[in-house]
This record gives structure tokens, C-alpha cells and sequence, in this order.
């Protein structure tokens, strides 16, 4: 029987606010057994992009990295949100080492060619992913905390969507550990009416997913995201849940099923 892990993936919104992101840390921490955090941080790099006069473009929720707005996500996501997180681990406790794709040669990716006539610029879609050196540092008894960085092994960072390395790792340490993925962010799940908290979906499967397009139900940055977990599902992620950024225990949330 394969152990157990369990990858958490963070919102920018959760990593802005100081009260829920230590709550979060905290609970994180005491999640028993292996485990791997990955953060997002969108949020912050608008903000610091602003106060440096580099405006910041988004095409379908999506953020265009020229030159200059990769500088300020690698400066935000590969720093100063990584290693706030990581030392906010290390006082409750938890042995994390801050990760970018590009340390150890963790995430390998591709910049994203233009689609639709968008050149989205520095954005990476993700190649592959090393379980094996994951699986070192896990069995190590070092705790992961990955930023949404990787690299195209030609010496280039690239913005790549936090959702979607989450997804990855967790289908890379499938052959290793019985994994458990968890979304958490400001949402108590996948909502049928996004004002409303109590109306959690508690189960969606893929044919429940194309449904809940079809009839708007699902639409912008959920759309992704429910992609991104039925993926991690189709490739033996035992357990996917999108759920409260308080409730990362897996009772509470949407449950993803195939």
C-alpha cells in the first residue's frame, strides 16, 4: 500500500490575507503524513507591478508577461510570496524548502504559442514534471513549497498558472504515493450560484463538468480549475476536493470523481 500525500494548492486571495493565509498554514501544518504546498499570487504582482508604473494586461483572466511583468512575477511569486510562505511554515513547524520550477529541474515547460491571435508572452505550459526529485525531498522530510515558476531548459523562467502545476505534481507523484489533491480558496466549493455559499455542488464528474458549461453554471476561472482536477483524477489522483481555504481537512468542499 502506496503512502499517503497530500498536495494543498493556495490562492492569491487567501496568500493576501493575513489572518486566513495563517489559519491556513496552520492547519496545513498539521495535516499528518507527506505533503507539498503550492501557491499562487496574482494578487500581490498586480499590486507590486502597479507601484513600479508597469501596467498589468489580462486577456480571459489570463495575465500577459512581457519582459518587464516577468521580472515582477519572478521577483513576487519566486520571493517575496514563496518565502513569506516558507517562513510562516517554518514557525508552525514545518520543514518547507521554496521551489520554483526551475530548482532541481522540479517543472519543465514550453512558452505558450499564440493562440487566437494572443501572444501571452513568458507564460509556460507545463512538459513535465519530476516526481522523482519530489519524491527525494518528501522522503527527506523537507516539505515542498512551489511557486507558479518554471523553465524551458533554455535558461528562460516562465508565469505559469498555479492550478495547473498543482495538477501536474500531483500526476507526477502518482506512481509513488496515493495522493490526494485539495483546492482551497475563498469559496466553500464549486457553487451553483457564486452569491450564495450554501449551494455547494458536492460531487461534480466530467459529465457533470460539461453540463454545468453548457448551462453557465461553470464559467471563467472555474473552468480551468475543474480541468485541471478532473485531469489530476483521470491520471490516479485518489481524491480531488475544491473546498474553503478553512476547511482543508476534505470534509467540506466539492469532490471531483471521474
Amino acid at each position: 500500500m502506496k503512502e499517503k500525500i497530500t498536495i494543498v494548492k493556495v490562492g492569491g486571495a487567501i496568500v493576501e490575507d493575513e489572518a486566513r493565509l495563517d489559519q491556513l498554514l496552520h492547519d496545513f501544518g498539521a495535516i499528518e503524513g507527506r505533503k507539498v504546498l503550492v501557491h499562487g499570487g496574482g494578487r500581490r504582482a498586480t499590486k507590486v507591478a502597479a507601484s513600479l508604473g508597469i501596467e498589468s494586461q489580462m486577456v480571459n483572466g489570463r495575465r500577459i508577461t512581457d519582459a518587464k511583468m516577468l521580472d515582477v512575477v519572478t521577483m513576487v511569486y519566486g520571493g517575496l510570496v514563496n518565502k513569506h510562505v516558507v517562513a510562516r511554515l517554518q514557525a508552525h513547524g514545518v520543514n518547507a524548502l521554496g521551489l520554483t520550477g526551475a530548482d532541481m529541474g522540479v517543472i519543465l515547460s514550453h512558452r505558450r504559442p499564440i493562440q487566437d491571435g494572443v501572444d501571452f508572452g513568458f507564460v509556460g505550459d507545463v512538459d513535465q514534471v519530476n516526481g522523482i526529485a519530489l519524491q527525494v525531498l518528501v522522503e527527506a522530510g523537507i516539505t515542498p513549497v512551489m511557486a507558479p515558476l518554471t523553465h524551458d531548459g533554455k535558461g528562460n523562467i516562465l508565469n505559469t498558472n498555479a492550478d495547473t502545476i498543482a495538477s501536474e505534481t500531483a500526476k507526477a507523484l502518482v506512481p509513488y504515493y496515493d495522493v490526494t489533491l485539495i483546492y482551497c480558496f475563498e469559496k466553500r466549493g464549486v457553487l451553483v450560484n457564486p452569491d450564495d455559499e450554501n449551494s455547494v455542488i458536492r460531487t461534480i464528474t466530467r459529465a457533470d463538468f460539461n453540463q454545468y458549461v453548457a448551462d453557465g453554471t461553470v464559467a471563467g476561472g472555474m473552468i480551468p480549475k475543474l480541468e485541471n482536477a478532473l485531469n489530476a483524477v483521470d491520471a490516479g489522483v485518489s481524491q480531488v476536493i475544491i473546498t474553503l481555504a478553512t476547511a482543508i481537512d476534505g470534509k467540506q468542499g466539492t469532490i471531483i470523481q471521474k
